[in-house]
């Protein structure tokens, strides 16, 4: 069953755990209750909001990512189990040892499945893909080219408009797409714990002040589903982070994709399955990573 996201909206409420219940008060009244079986992430987005510590304790042996957000909805910290699959250790070992040419190339594969889902995108809002392919052709492993930059380049004027800059501080557009990547950066994380895989050691980044890289690798492909989502809250008129463009945002967990061989599943069931496939990788046992077909999500 693919899980809900919850997120804590409203300040100075507080969270417990009560008999397999995640529970939020407000003021010492209980104002609502979700099960623990039904929590795939909780997002915290609001200020003076407490925990109970059997609650983090709780949610971490079950390995349900709490994302802490700051300004502008950009996640400021995650909460990661020390111990989160029973083969944790020789995974982490085998991620730690991994050679530079073999994560060159599953980066490569990345690099590849984003700017052909960024092509697909602008398709299905009636832009010009702009040679997404024949750029995604262009990839090597490792990307010395950059030429995931430069698709970059292309997509933000063609996908919002050339006014638009995306800036990771800002409001409006950019609000609303920093909120959809918290949500898909909770899903990731999911994926990732689920693997056995540590966060802090990533494919081709590595940015001392990121703790999450990996994470941040394994979610690019999948950044224009949120992409897409802003766009169609943005033609309702809607422009800013309200609480139907968080509901919304909410759906792209569950919007399916299709995969090899035919198959179609939930975008969270593929990210899952991307930990996975990056796991064996690392153990040699394959070195194709399970990416979702390019094309259109089934559920826009």
């Amino acid at each position: 069953m693919v899980g809900r996201v919850v997120e804590v909206a409203t300040d100075g409420r507080h969270l417990a755990v009560d008999r397999g219940f995640l529970t939020v008060a407000e003021r010492g009244s209980e104002v609502g209750r979700i099960p623990l079986d039904d929590l795939a992430a909780v997002i915290a987005n609001a200020h003076g909001l407490t925990y109970s510590n059997n609650l983090l304790v709780t949610l971490a042996m079950r390995g349900v990512p709490v994302v802490l957000c700051g300004a502008n909805h950009r996640p400021a910290a995650l909460v990661w189990p020390v111990d989160g699959h029973h083969a944790q250790a020789g995974r982490m070992s085998d991620q730690a040892g991994a050679s530079a040419p073999l994560k060159k190339r599953l980066w490569q594969q990345i690099v590849r499945a984003k700017i052909l889902a960024q092509g697909a995108a602008l398709a299905s809002i009636g832009a010009e893909p702009g040679g997404f392919r024949l750029l995604a052709r262009k990839v090597r492993p490792g990307d010395p080219d950059n030429v995931e930059a430069e698709a970059a380049r292309r997509y933000w004027p063609l996908f919002f408009g050339r006014d638009f800059r995306r800036d990771t501080d800002g409001g409006g557009l950019n609000g609303l797409l920093n909120y959809g990547y918290a949500i898909l950066r909770a899903a990731t994380a999911r994926a990732v714990m689920a693997a056995g895989l540590h966060p802090s050691l990533g494919l081709m980044h590595s940015n001392r002040g990121n703790a999450l890289v990996l994470i941040d690798d394994l979610m690019e492909p999948f950044r224009p589903i949120v992409d897409r989502e802003v766009h169609r809250l943005k033609g309702e008129g809607i422009v800013e982070v309200t609480s139907e463009a968080k509901t919304a945002l909410a759906r792209i967990m569950v919007v399916d994709l299709p995969a090899e061989e035919g198959l179609i599943s939930p975008l969270m069931t593929c990210l899952e399955r991307l930990a996975g496939s990056l796991a064996k990788a690392y153990a040699g046992e394959s070195d194709r990573l399970a990416l979702p077909e390019p094309g259109l999500p089934l559920g826009f």
